[in-house]
């Protein structure tokens, strides 16, 4: 990472995370298709569980990408044997924060749901499919978190195997345990996240044993009470602020679907299917904003400017003509799609008009990815937790519920591609101003010395 060929080594370490986030996509991809079967109230219920449940995997996000800053930055630098402390404790870390989370959420089910729109139709659903997600939400901090400890150490092949393998189980078990087979009772939309508790339990092993044991990237006990405070401050000092960035994004989510869900449940289920099927469109960014860090973190370790911009660049012109691509394959497939998802008409007409405006904005809110991404990478936590700020609640939402009131659904449509584009313009010219800045000091630095 910081020698070779950048187009390269960024090809090497993202083409597996494509992989990976392909089958990890599924997981709700999969289940949104099979709960669809049961139902437009079923599909209105878990399209409502989306901000919720990535609320948590946003904390997952946040401390995996801490863990991953400060461990790459280590290795850069050589210090081998603080960046496995480090590993420790960013584990334990994120198993006592996640399961903390998962209890509030479980405690506040009715009021957060109520919030949202749900009513007395979708609300005995959501209840079936949150009690459960939620109580499992552990099974999901180990390998996410676990997953970053081998990214920082260059290993990309292997989280993205685990990925899709935990996908993979998700998905033979979906149909079983939803619809039932033999002495397999159907557990309905209960199925889908037993699924997914069954999957994330067998990757929780996996990594444990990798970590632990055949790679020893991570000390196999507990850390004292001092040790685990030193090792998790710095995961926490990155970890906290990228996670509350990550955070944002469900919670301004939630608000985004109860105007959504004053178009009827029809509109819910058509904005659901949607949302999931952008986290697959997006896939390229998503794989990147997890290859991309740890070799910008390395360099940073070591101080090679000249790298930083060259792949940060390289992945900004790879996500615009990527997404460009999807938002064509998406408006020729859209009718078909929506027939997937949907067997009453009215939906299906919403989740295609869904796909003919929305995907318009997906390179742009790329780079938006990416730049935050790219902040936390270099240790620049509030910046990114700042740009998600500016991002969502002084243009995505304004912008959202504006277009909305005055031209209705697809008004609201149309809103989301304009606040992404604007917020990528300012995402680009902000981290193009901090490299400039340190490439001065840098040339500075080395003339004073």
């Amino acid at each position: 990472m910081l020698e070779g060929d950048i187009p390269k080594t960024l090809l090497n370490m993202t083409m597996p995370m494509i992989l990976a986030m392909i089958m990890l996509m599924t997981f709700s991809v999969v289940d949104t298709f099979f709960v669809s079967m049961l139902g437009t109230t079923e599909l209105a219920a878990i399209s409502f569980t989306f901000p919720v449940t990535f609320t948590v995997i946003s904390l997952n996000i946040g401390l995996g990408i801490g863990t991953s800053a400060i461990i790459a930055k280590y290795l850069g630098g050589g210090e081998t044997e603080h960046a496995k402390s480090i590993a420790t404790g960013a584990i334990i870390l994120s198993v006592l924060l996640v399961a903390l989370l998962s209890l509030l959420c479980f405690l506040l089910l009715q009021p957060i749901f109520m919030a949202m729109g749900a009513n007395e139709e979708t609300m005995p659903f959501i209840r079936d499919y949150m009690g459960i997600w939620l109580l499992s939400g552990i099974f999901l901090a180990l390998p996410m978190v676990g997953n970053s400890v081998l990214r920082a150490n260059g290993d990309t092949k292997t989280p993205s195997v685990i990925m899709a393998v935990s996908g993979g189980i998700n998905a033979l078990l979906d149909p079983l345990l939803i619809f039932g087979f033999g002495p397999v009772p159907a557990f309905g939309i209960k199925g889908a996240a037993i699924a997914t508790a069954v999957a994330w339990a067998v990757c929780v092993v996996w990594i444990l044993y990798l970590l632990a044991i055949k790679r020893q990237l991570i000390e196999a006990k507990l850390l004292n009470f001092e040790d685990f405070v030193q090792a998790s401050s710095g995961v926490l000092k990155i970890g906290l602020p990228a996670a509350g960035a990550n955070m944002l994004t469900p919670i301004a989510g939630a608000i985004i679907t109860a105007i959504v869900a004053s178009y009827g449940t029809e509109a819910v289920a058509a904005w659901g299917v949607g949302s999931r099927l952008e986290s697959l469109a997006c896939i390229v960014v998503l794989a990147l904003s997890m290859s991309l860090p740890p070799f910008l973190s390395q360099n940073f370790g070591a101080n090679k400017w000249h790298r930083i911009e060259s792949a940060y660049m390289l992945c900004m012109k790879t996500v615009m003509a990527w997404q460009f691509l999807m938002f064509l394959l998406l408006i020729a497939f859209a009718p078909y799609i929506s027939a997937v998802f949907a067997d009453e008409q009215l939906v299906r007409d919403k989740i295609e008009l869904f796909l003919f405006i929305v995907p318009l904005g997906y390179g742009f809110q790329g780079i938006v990815i990416l730049t935050n991404s790219s902040f936390n990478a270099m240790h620049l936590p509030l910046s990114a937790l700042i740009l998600s700020v500016i991002r969502l609640f002084m243009c995505f939402i304004p912008i959202v519920y504006l277009g909305s009131l005055l031209f209705g659904l697809l008004g609201l449509f149309w809103a989301c591609v304009i606040a992404n584009f604007i917020v990528a313009v300012v995402s680009y010219l902000w981290f193009k101003r901090i490299l400039v800045k340190n490439r001065v000091d840098g040339i500075v630095s080395t003339a004073t010395n």
